[in-house]
């Protein structure tokens, strides 16, 4: 089995980064793999509304010159996906978005691609807007017919400067029971 996160913060190795692979850590402890994709210095846009991918049906985006279909075709390989990103505005960072509604839509019209995979979103946040960062992310994992996992708490986390989320210890063991939970859903599924 095999999770991939995705992490669309513009910082590589930030507090997003950290979080994830907190989860990383009991994923593995059982077993699974894991692989980070961190879309900081990526250049990504959004949907063009094109419908190619409809009529392509070949489980890719039509727009081809950035590095969304490298993600699609990881979440397509993947038994879990973790999307993660900061709070932005109170919501996803303009890159996360733009891989939402891309595979998200790559998904509906391939015969829904990614739905029965598990799914679960990590957020970072200075200090508010993120149960919207949250529920975005979850919104996707829904609309794509996808099982979510919950936790302890929901899987948020509070710091600004590299490394400060580390000190949210609620966070931190938010996501270690994420991780256990993930991994209890993905061998049940693949039992």
């Amino acid at each position: 089995m095999k999770v991939v996160a995705i992490n669309g913060s513009a910082r590589k190795g930030g507090n997003t980064t950290q979080m994830i692979r907190r989860v990383f850590d009991e994923l593995e402890a059982e077993g699974i793999e894991t692989e980070l994709i961190e879309l900081s210095g990526k250049a990504m846009h959004g949907c063009i509304a094109c419908y190619k991918c409809a009529e392509n049906k070949d489980r890719k985006c039509a727009v081809t010159k950035d590095f969304v279909n490298d993600c699609i075709e990881a979440m397509d390989a993947a038994d879990g996906v973790i999307l993660g990103s900061p709070t932005y505005f109170a919501n996803v960072t303009a890159e996360m978005k733009a891989l939402i509604d891309r595979a998200g839509m790559v998904g509906r019209v391939n015969g829904d691609m990614f739905a029965r995979k598990v799914g679960a979103a990590v957020v970072t946040s200075r200090r508010g807007g993120d149960m919207l960062t949250f529920n975005a992310l979850n919104a996707f994992f829904f609309i794509e017919q996808m099982i979510v996992p919950g936790s302890r708490y929901w899987n948020v986390g509070r710091g600004l400067d590299k490394g400060q989320v580390g000190e949210d210890a609620e966070a931190m063991e938010t996501m270690e029971y994420l991780g256990k939970n993930m991994a209890w859903l993905l061998k049940k599924l693949h039992a």
